[in-house]
């Protein structure tokens, strides 16, 4: 048995990433499957770490995961019982495990004083994926039905997590879609190579055997209407994301040929990898047909998140010729500052994702000055400016320094500067509900944000990270059982999640 006192015995190790020339010919996951022998070390060392703030709701995980406890089931062998705690508060791990950022990471207490955290992410990627080794995903046995039933109007993380929640105290669900596929920005938002869609197909076909009907290709609000939805079903619980992406429309150029959305590239990207998957040609285009595919050309992004990130890998993969990501601020340090973000608390750091290692050039604090035409209507450069950005009283002053503008050849800028809340959209006003200053929309103490309707996820909390959208879909099940008064108890919601925003 390995030594309980691992982390003196062990360093933080991860899995060996696929080389970079193999994964970007194709659109298979960026980390195989990690051995047993180097899971089982890693969760060694997750023992004895004093108080555990990993899976505190606060600084840690919003899931309230039993991380120690898992970990310690794995050290010992024991993977049946670690898939049991881990489903036990995460419907699904095997997506928090690929896409979550890991606050649990960053609160571990392995990472005082610039120590290395635990691998927690790995370790339960594994563990998910040994409960598909070890059995598959067995659908749950559900109780008598309730005779109640609950519109899930969304079908990201949100709206399934609450979906899986609800049939599995024995209520009747619908999930409604209006794209053409089930799984929200998971199934068209999330590159294959951090999530392969064969993980959520497998989470749908568990659901659907719980009970579970899925709707595809219905735009609440249009093809069915909020009256008809109430009169079909007992309670409706919004799920719908917050995609309305923020724009930079002063920015002279921005009306250009070529200058698009992030998500619009990420999503027609995944459409033609679907395709593929199933056999049919497709080509990246925009709903309205415009080619938007970066083979061969110049690709400018401009944002440091994740869904730049995203953008990045998937340039790559398509061939660009050369890319850019913009920041707008500077260049963050490779440790955590304690002045600045005390452990536990999330750190400003540089993050590199496997995408940065394929290629492209990083450019830090710098702002666009113009998106520059080529006569035609084509962009054709970016013009960029280094910038200095202060924060006072909670507002952000950008000053250009003079003399520091140039130009960055570009055939196509993706902006991925953040999102601004959920879409406007006719259902909001045929539910009564609005939008509040940050784009979201409000609730009350019991997730309600009209009667009988409630919200959570992105659309209520704002765009946020995947641990978040399953645990506000959790606690909205609760509170939607205890609305229906069928009896019986939901599982606990674990962590902040259990109250609304508003509520706090």
């Amino acid at each position: 048995m390995p030594d309980p006192n691992g982390f003196l015995r062990y360093p933080r190790r991860m899995p060996a990433r696929r080389p970079v020339p193999v994964r970007i010919s194709d659109w298979r996951e960026v980390y195989p499957p990690a051995g047993e022998e180097l899971i089982r070390e890693q969760a060694t060392r997750c023992m004895d770490c004093g108080i555990p703030f990993c899976h505190s709701d606060t600084a840690g995980c919003p899931l309230g995961n039993r991380i120690p406890d898992w970990n310690d089931l794995v050290r010992t062998g024991n993977w049946d019982a670690a898939v049991e705690s881990l489903h036990a508060t995460n419907n699904f791990p095997e997506f928090t495990g690929r896409l979550c950022p890991a606050p649990c990471e960053a609160a571990c207490v392995l990472g005082i004083a610039g120590g290395e955290p635990v691998t927690i992410k790995q370790v339960e990627v594994e563990i998910a994926d040994a409960a598909v080794a070890r059995g598959g995903l067995r659908p749950v046995p559900v109780p008598a039905p309730t005779g109640r039933s609950v519109a899930v109007v969304g079908s990201g993380p949100a709206g399934l997590a609450a979906a899986q929640q609800l049939a599995r105290a024995g209520h009747a669900v619908t999930v409604y879609e209006r794209d053409d596929a089930i799984g929200g920005l998971l199934r068209y938002g999330i590159p294959d190579f951090k999530l392969e869609k064969r993980h959520v197909d497998r989470r749908l076909a568990q659901l659907a055997a719980e009970g579970v009907e899925f709707r595809t290709g219905v735009n609440v609000g249009v093809d069915v209407t909020a009256e008809q939805l109430r009169a079909r079903h007992d309670a409706v619980l919004l799920a719908c994301g917050a995609l309305a992406g923020r724009d930079t429309p002063e920015t002279p150029g921005r009306q250009l040929r070529g200058v698009h959305q992030a998500m619009a590239h990420l999503v027609a990207a995944n459409r033609v990898v679907a395709a593929a998957g199933e056999g049919r040609p497709a080509l990246a285009v925009l709903p309205d047909g415009t080619p938007i595919d970066a083979a061969g050309k110049h690709v400018v992004i401009i944002g440091g998140g994740d869904t730049a990130a995203d953008c990045l890998g998937v340039a790559h993969r398509q061939g660009a010729a050369g890319v850019h990501q913009l920041d707008l601020y500077p260049r963050p340090p490779q440790a955590r500052d304690e002045e600045r973000d005390p452990w536990p608390t999330w750190p400003w750091i540089l993050r590199s994702y496997p995408a940065h290692e394929e290629g492209g050039e990083r450019v830090f604090a710098v702002a666009v000055q113009e998106f520059v035409d080529d006569g035609t209507g084509q962009v054709r450069a970016v013009r960029i400016a280094e910038v200095t950005v202060e924060k006072r009283d909670g507002r952000r002053t950008v000053t250009v320094l003079p003399g520091s503008e140039r130009e960055l050849p570009a055939d196509l800028v993706l902006l991925a500067i953040g999102f601004e809340g959920t879409e406007e959209q006719p259902l909001l006003a045929q539910f009564g509900v609005v939008r509040n200053a940050r784009g979201a929309v409000d609730a009350g103490p019991d997730w309600q944000s009209s009667e009988g309707v409630f919200v959570a996820g992105d659309m209520h909390r704002g765009a946020s990270l995947i641990v978040w959208a399953i645990a506000e879909g959790r606690a909205a099940a609760a509170a939607i059982h205890a609305h229906l008064g069928a009896g019986g108890a939901l599982p606990a919601p674990v962590g902040s999640a259990a109250q609304p925003l508003a509520a706090r």
